[in-house]
Formats: structure tokens, sequence, C-alpha cells
């Protein structure tokens, strides 16, 4: 593996701190909603940026925008109806506003934009630009051609890498970031799950280059940022090329992006079994500042269903791994994903599930009833289970991952762990971090230690958080 460290001047130029713009010019105000997972957080942060080189600053409220931007996720159930209805209310909002000397503008970004194109605009002709998540770096220019032409529609997988066209934030952004930031390092997926969208709205597997990756990290450590989290639809099959044509693998990238002065921790998501790499679980034993904190889908417990799903995988060969990571890291804790209700899946698939959960133990994990998506290959198949079915067995799942997630947090009760603090709590005197293993930490304590990974004795666990002192 090459040595990265030293960033080539173009790439170097490309992160420089972004001027702030003349503080007395107008500003007009976007609002960003972001549906779904991490990189659609990420997207929206990019999409903000962007935006205010165009003269845009957020604003969280709709009444004082002047652009709303609904940045879509297609993963969940419906999710294309539940935007339309959005996209309906908003088109009341524009119409009250046409004659008003700021006329609202509606724009809809991510993977429902991908998916569904110019349907969108024929179904709410009110929306004025419809962007896929590899075009947001062309924000601009669309706003630009809605202008003029009245909308403007690019879901196009393009040549060029959006990446290389995203500008850096300014100091008033960064300054706003907190502590922690997601960077996407891999988008796209190739493993073609059968009841999945991702590879149709996001495409290939592609990764970023590490010198472009590593040249934001040190942009966010710079702007205050403690914390990063390294995302992407299947992170562990991240493969970035260095500028002298040297493969570097996700270990490797997360031992540079360790050395940059100012991170403390790093974390990465969403991980497929299949691409747990021997270094990739070294690192866990090696790495101080990777935490030890696991998300690893595996979505059931049944092998049959698991063919059924295309994993490529069976249950015994995620337990094998969970066995090796855990013999590298010991305290390492875990959190999946389960499908409940897949086509065909039986009462003895859904016992399997469950055996697989008592057996590998979760310190949470994120539950869904099988939903059928347009284009999947699942969504053509027989025996659709009942809805009744579904909800009854997500119930005897939720029931009893929650009681894994309350054993987790209860043990860890009496224990002393570093907590990298967040934000103010609710309470007066009050501040909010998470601790090693993603769990949220209030404390009493001045607001002087956020940004700062204190040592804290727990002293309570809650029902969606702990309590401690400083020790």
């Amino acid at each position: 593996m090459s040595d990265i460290e030293t960033l080539p001047a173009d790439t170097a130029s490309r992160y420089t701190i972004a001027a702030d713009s003349d503080a007395r010019a107008p500003k007009r105000k976007v609002q960003i909603r972001s549906f779904g997972c991490q990189m659609n957080a990420y997207d929206a942060t990019r999409m903000g940026d962007l935006l205010e080189k165009e003269g845009y600053e957020e604003t969280a409220t709709q009444d004082d925008a002047d652009l709303v931007i609904l940045n879509t996720c297609h993963i969940r159930e419906k999710a294309s109806e539940k935007i339309f209805s959005e996209l309906g209310k908003l088109r009341m909002a524009k119409q009250d506003r046409a004659n008003s000397a700021a006329p609202l503008r509606i724009a809809v970004a991510g993977c429902v934009a991908q998916a569904e194109g110019q349907e969108i605009r024929r179904r709410q002709p009110a929306v004025d630009v419809v962007v896929g998540p590899q075009n947001y770096h062309r924000l601009g220019d669309l706003l630009r051609q809605a202008d003029e032409k009245g909308s403007a529609v690019d879901t196009e997988f393009p040549v060029e890498d959006k990446f290389d066209h995203l500008i850096a934030p300014s100091r008033k952004r960064l300054a706003q970031r907190g502590v922690s930031a997601f960077v996407t390092v891999q988008e796209g997926c190739d493993k073609f799950c059968t009841f999945c969208v991702v590879p149709y709205t996001r495409g290939a597997e592609t990764s970023r280059t590490p010198e472009s990756i590593l040249a934001e990290v040190r942009e966010l450590a710079e702007g205050g940022i403690r914390e990063v989290t390294l995302i992407g639809q299947n992170v562990n099959a991240y493969h970035g090329a260095d500028g002298n044509g040297h493969d570097c693998s996700l270990a490797g990238l997360m031992q540079k992006a360790a050395a940059i002065e100012g991170i403390a921790r790093i974390r990465y998501t969403t991980s497929h079994p299949r691409d747990m790499a021997d270094d990739l679980i070294a690192a866990h034993r090696d790495l101080a500042a990777l935490m030890p904190f696991l998300h690893l889908p595996v979505q059931s417990g049944s092998d049959r269903i698991l063919e059924a799903m295309n994993r490529n995988h069976t249950a015994l060969d995620y337990i094998e791994r969970v066995r090796r990571i855990r013999a590298a890291r010991p305290d390492i804790a875990l959190s999946s994903d389960f499908i409940v209700g897949f086509p065909g899946e039986s009462e003895e698939d859904f016992r399997a599930t469950l055996a697989l959960i008592e057996e590998v133990t979760f310190a949470s994990s994120y539950f869904f009833k099988y939903s059928v998506r347009p284009g999947t290959p699942a969504a053509t198949l027989e025996n659709q289970i009942d809805e009744a079915t579904k909800s009854e067995r997500l119930a005897r799942l939720q029931k009893l991952v929650d009681s894994q997630r309350h054993a987790f947090n209860s043990a860890t009760v009496g224990r002393r762990l570093d907590v990298l603090f967040e934000r103010e709590g609710r309470h007066a005197g009050q501040i909010v971090g998470k601790t090693p293993y993603l769990q949220a930490v209030a404390v009493d304590a001045p607001r002087e230690l956020i940004g700062q990974c204190v040592e804290v004795e727990i002293t309570q666990s809650g029902s969606n958080s702990l309590f401690g002192r400083i020790v």
C-alpha cells in the first residue's frame, strides 16, 4: 500500500475552505428535508455547501424558504407515495406564493428521484427540478435551467465523478457541523439482493480516491470534527486507487484517517458479511481510533431465505465471521438488519432467524416487514406473506432484540467509558455525548466539554439513553 499522506495539489485545492460570501448580500433560503439513510444525510449536507455558493442559506422552516428540496429514500415501504403526498402540500404552498415577491421553488433529489424520473414531473407539475443522487453537484445549473425552461430533470448516471465537483464548506457551515460527521467513501452495490433497489438507484459499486477522502477528513478536523463515520451502501467493499494507481482497502483508509490530527474516533457503515476482509477484522484489533461497534446486516437466519434473497452467504457463514471479529476485538458490540416476512418465509424459517439472534446477541438491531419494491426480483416471487403474519412475526422479533438491547445497556451501568460530548442536553447544565458503542449518555457538566472525550461512569440505564457522571 502506497503512502497517500501527501495530497496532489489539485486535490488539495478542491478542499481549500471556501471563502465566506459577502454577509451584506441578500440571501435566498433553502430547506432541505432528508429522508432515509446516512448517505442521504451526507448528500443533504453537501447540497447545502453547493447552494451556499449559489447564494442560499439553509433554513429549518418551509415558510421562509425560497427553495424546498426533498432528498428522498426508496428503501422504505411506499416511499414514492409518501413523497407525492408531501409534494401535494408543497404545490398548495407554491400556489399561495405564486404572485408574491418570493415565489417557492420545489426540487426532488435522491433515490426516488432516480427511480421515478420524469414520472415525478408528470404526476406533480409543480416540481421545478428532479435530480438523482449522482447528479446533485449540478443543482445550480439545474435551477438555472428550470428558470429558463420551466423545469429540469437529470437522472442519468454521469461519466464524471460527482465528488470531483463538490466544493468545500465555508467556515460558517463547518462551524455548524458539531463534532461528528459522515464522509461518503463508496457508493452503489454489485450484490443485487433480490429485495433491494440500491443497484438500480445508486448504480454499481464505485470508490472515491483515498486522496479526496483524506482531504475532506482533514477539512472536517480543522473545522472541529472529532469523529468521522465512513459510509457507503457496501462500505467494506471499498477499494480506492490512489494517485499512483495502488489499491487502498477500507482498513488502510481508516489507518490514514486516524492519523489526521484532531480525529479521535473512526466508524464505518454499512457492511456486507461477504466483504469482511482479514485486514478489516485485524483493524478492529489494532486501530485504537476504530470504535468497537459494527453494523453487520444479516437479514435472515434461514439459509433457504438467504438464498432466495441472493445474499450469497449462509447463517453459519455469518456466525463464523462474527466469531472471528469477536476474537479480534472481544468487547465489540454488533447491530444488524432483519427483514421479516420475505416471500415464502415459513414459521421454521422465521424461527431460524430468532435462533441466530439468540446465538449472536446484538446491542441493537433494525427490523422491517418485507414490502414489494417494483423492479426488484423479489417483487415477482410467489408466496407473498400476508400482512397479519408479518406483523405478528415482527412483534416477536422486536421483543427479542429489545430485550438484548436493554440487557446490553444495563450491563454498562457501573462501567467507566470514554464519552465524546456532542451537544447540550434538554435540561440546564446537562450535556450529551456518545459512548464507543453509540449509546447516548447525558451528564451534568459544563458545556465547555463539548468536543472532548471524557471518562464517564455510567450510573443509570434508561429506555433510550444512559446517564452518568464525570470521573
